[in-house]
């Protein structure tokens, strides 16, 4: 038994050590050529605020780097488990260019992903490649020994010596020999520190993006936030509530009373008019009860209540006139609050999705995993989402941000575009 659970340990670590160096290879080279993107973008607009350009330019340019930040705070947290709660301020939508500009700028959270991007594009780069070079490096000493040295020391690179590997001088058989023996040493230390060494990524991301407050000033001051966030849409929410009903079905009830009133004094007068007045009143009075289905399932969809989120998801995919494929793998249900989130979140990323991608088919996965539910929409329109700049983007990060969410948007010009929201809740 002792010996089926070490070799069972010692082949998850074999998968943890690949899979490591292959996250962070492909870390590595995505992260690079955006890092440094992001980082001139920033430099050169805000050099240009003087001249009045950088005004125009630099919420656009800063909203990026806050997209590429959260995207990377969602990498830590699915391959590395490191948490990195964002802390932005949030900026007023109606606000000029002056004031959007500079009320980014004072953001501490936006001042750290500016003084994270010069040590990612380092430091990072260097980190997420570490485990790569762990792994790989190895296997080059083990194709040395195998015969790869005569290629490396022969033909066009006689004339150079011995081909180095690490501190053995390869120049025959013997020698490398020596070179794959080094390399299973440095494989063994590769299977023993390259997760650990991937970790060390994650970490400088957080030690760099993270608030530097305390855990509990830092709790305050979001909760606070989030808790003015939720009043003011749940103010909105029964304004519109309350105009959907004055505007239609309380108008057409109105209507129906009249025309019943019209009825009773024709009824015998005029039977055929009566008649007339009489389907046009069961008429509006269906399409009352119309509206006002779809006022109940605009405030809590029946399908949600009684089905839960992944049936309630898949009626709205249905809905759509886009080709949409939903994937759910969901053990229980949440919390109806959360469920409800979750929901209308979906909905509005959908909606941006059918309205403004030119997508034809769009993917939805749902799933739960350490603690946290996971919703992911892609599509394979034309990108360019953003957060913020009047986006719907914005009031579904507001609403996840009242849960403690997150929202991450992929969307590179030409698609296709990814929104990842994660949600902190148990199942039952």
């Amino acid at each position: 038994m002792n010996t089926e659970t070490k070799s069972d340990g010692t082949a998850s670590r074999a998968r943890g050590m690949v899979r490591a160096a292959g996250r962070g290879l492909v870390l590595a080279v995505v992260s690079l050529p955006l890092a440094v993107l992001c980082f001139s973008l920033s430099a050169v607009s805000i050099a240009l605020i003087p001249l009045g350009i950088g005004l125009v330019t630099t919420p656009w340019v800063l909203t990026g780097v806050r997209a590429f930040a959260d995207w990377r705070r969602v990498v830590s947290a699915t391959w590395g488990g490191v948490r990195i709660p964002p802390a932005y301020r949030p900026v007023p939508e109606d606000a000029n260019p002056w004031t959007r500009t500079f009320a980014l700028l004072r953001d501490p959270a936006v001042r750290r992903d500016l003084r994270w991007l010069p040590v990612d594009m380092t430091a990072g780069f260097v980190t997420a490649l570490l485990p790569a070079v762990l792994v790989l490096y190895p296997l080059e000493g083990l194709a040395l020994a195998a015969g790869l040295w005569r290629t490396m020391t022969g033909g066009p690179y006689a004339e150079y010596g011995p081909y180095w590997y690490g501190f053995v001088p390869v120049g025959d058989q013997t020698s490398a020999l020596g070179a794959g023996a080094l390399g299973a040493v440095l494989l063994v230390l590769a299977h023993r520190y390259a997760v650990p060494a991937f970790q060390v990524h994650f970490r400088l991301t957080r030690a760099l993006l993270g608030s530097p407050r305390t855990e509990l000033a830092e709790r305050v001051r979001v909760l606070t936030e989030t808790r003015r966030d939720a009043v003011d849409t749940s103010a909105a929410e029964l304004r519109r509530i309350e105009r959907d009903l004055h505007d239609g079905a309380q108008a057409r009830l109105v209507a129906v009373g009249m025309d019943l009133g019209t009825i009773e004094t024709l009824i015998e007068k005029d039977p055929a008019k009566a008649r007339e007045l009489l389907a046009h009143a069961r008429r509006s009075s269906a399409e009352a009860l119309t509206e006002l289905r779809e006022l109940v399932r605009g405030i809590h969809p029946p399908v949600l209540a009684e089905r839960g989120l992944g049936d309630a998801v898949r009626a709205l995919a249905l809905r759509l006139p886009v080709v949409t494929e939903v994937n759910v793998e969901l053990p229980g249900r949440a919390e109806a609050p959360v469920e409800s989130a979750a929901y209308f979140a979906v909905s509005e990323v959908l909606t941006n999705a059918v309205k403004h991608s030119g997508a034809d088919r769009i993917w939805v996965d749902v799933h739960h995993t350490e603690g946290r539910l996971r919703v992911t929409v892609t599509d394979n329109g034309k990108g360019g989402a953003v957060i913020g700049a009047g986006s719907g983007l914005t009031g579904v990060e507001r609403r996840l941000g009242t849960f403690d969410g997150v929202l991450a948007v992929s969307s590179p010009a030409g698609g296709p575009t990814m929104v990842t929201m994660e949600i902190p809740c148990a199942l039952s």
